[in-house]
């Protein structure tokens, strides 16, 4: 699930700003960018975000601000080594150029920040920076799960007035089928008496096939599961549950309707399945 959360705090001698984000992944997969200063203290980072965040892309980057000014050092030996190679370089090839301050000042690593790699500081100091920034990233995440679950438990609601809809429907329809097959077996015997207990037989074996009744109540069942899992505490509701009952309730919907031969409730039958793919689509953010 997507969250974002930062927080400020001192190590060492320096204001460190930290940032996290997560999208949705099945795995825990962290990107963890902290400045040369800090660099000593990624595991203690990576593990500390192992243990509150359990799966998802999580990008941590840390910024530094020291106090007080930074001055720019000149790292002398550096220096006199450049020139003694440029001078070797020139007495070799007869160059007459001459070596030039300026030109050697602009050569890797010559100048630098003062105190670039020296803040001092301790493991426990990030860490608690990042513990306050993974903290409002939490209650980001909170409050997007509070929100999915409002949304989910609006669109079960919709499945279960359609289910209702069906369970009122399938009664009328048995009786509208026997009505039917009553009616068609009169006709095709045109005037021949027919054996009404094997008729009524036959309209029994008939009725049996397209019950649905056992389908209407699993599906019954699987959505009070799901509204049970939208109630577990946590950041979002579980991801795994939710997927598993979905799949159900499309098993029962896809019976349903194999059985229905009524479009009122082929109709309600496929209203129920697109609510469903909705509902998947937003459970893939779930975790």
């Amino acid at each position: 699930m997507t969250g974002f959360g930062a927080a400020t705090g001192r190590v060492g001698t320096a204001q460190v700003t930290v940032e996290i984000r997560t999208v949705n992944h099945r795995f825990f997969n962290p990107s963890i960018k902290l400045p040369a200063a800090l660099a000593r203290f990624e595991g203690e980072v990576r593990e500390l975000l192992r243990q509150h965040i359990a799966r998802g892309h999580v990008s941590l980057t840390a910024r530094l601000e020291r106090q007080g000014p930074a001055g720019a050092v000149i790292d002398e030996d550096r220096f006199a080594r450049y020139l003694a190679q440029l001078r070797a370089l020139q007495q070799r090839h007869g160059l007459d150029h001459p070596v030039d301050a300026a030109t050697l000042l602009r050569l890797p690593d010559v100048i630098s920040s003062e105190g670039t790699d020296d803040i001092g500081g301790s493991a426990d100091e990030l860490e608690a920076v990042v513990g306050q920034a993974v903290a409002a990233l939490t209650a980001m995440r909170m409050a997007e799960g509070e929100r999915l679950r409002a949304v989910l438990a609006e669109r079960i609601a919709t499945i279960e007035r359609l289910r209702e809809s069906l369970a009122e429907r399938a009664p009328e329809r048995l009786v509208a089928e026997r009505d039917r097959l009553r009616r068609s077996v009169r006709e095709l015997a045109d005037g021949i008496d027919v054996d009404d207990v094997r008729l009524t037989q036959e309209i029994a074996v008939l009725a049996d096939r397209l019950d649905v009744a056992e389908e209407l109540d699993r599906f019954a069942a699987h959505i009070a599961a799901f509204r049970a899992a939208l109630g577990t505490n946590g950041a979002n509701p579980v991801g795994k549950r939710l997927g598993f009952l979905l799949q159900e309730m499309l098993r029962e919907a896809n019976t349903t309707g194999s059985k229905a031969r009524d479009t009122a409730m082929l109709h309600d039958v496929v209203a129920v399945k697109e609510e469903l793919e909705r509902i998947a689509e937003q459970v893939e953010n779930v975790e």
